[in-house]
């Protein structure tokens, strides 16, 4: 069975850092783009970092760059998101997703649908 499995969630307070880590079962990520997207209350879905399958090219939205920091390690179909200097407005549901054969931008801004979600983590930046 493919499935997405997240950890590394947490309370922190501002300045802070987390590192969230997606592993993947029941297939092989080589071929697929992974992303982290997040869903603060009352907002919409927005994705914040991702990684392509095919070169490792990368893509953060605007409020996470120098902040953020995604890779994958094919090895063991593990990707991560090292997240520093986290801001209260990084609070959100953070859910790691795949998506077959498209850049890391294309999976960011949600213009495919994605193939498989994981359940969610919860990211809490207060003081």
């Amino acid at each position: 069975q493919e499935q997405l499995v997240e950890s590394g969630g947490g309370l922190v307070q501002p300045g802070g850092s987390l590192r969230l880590s997606c592993v993947a079962s029941g297939f092989t990520t080589n071929a697929y783009a992974i992303g982290w997207l997040r869903q603060a209350p009352g907002k919409e879905r927005e994705g914040v970092s991702c990684i392509s399958a095919r070169d490792d090219s990368t893509y953060y939205i605007g409020s996470a760059k120098g902040r953020f920091t995604i890779s994958r390690n094919k090895a063991n179909n593990t990707v991560y998101l090292q997240m520093n200097n986290l801001r209260p407005e990084d609070t959100a549901v953070y859910y790691c997703a795949a998506v077959r054969i498209v850049t890391a931008q294309a999976m960011c801004l949600q213009r495919f649908a994605m193939d498989y979600w994981g359940q969610g983590t919860q990211v809490t930046v207060s003081s």
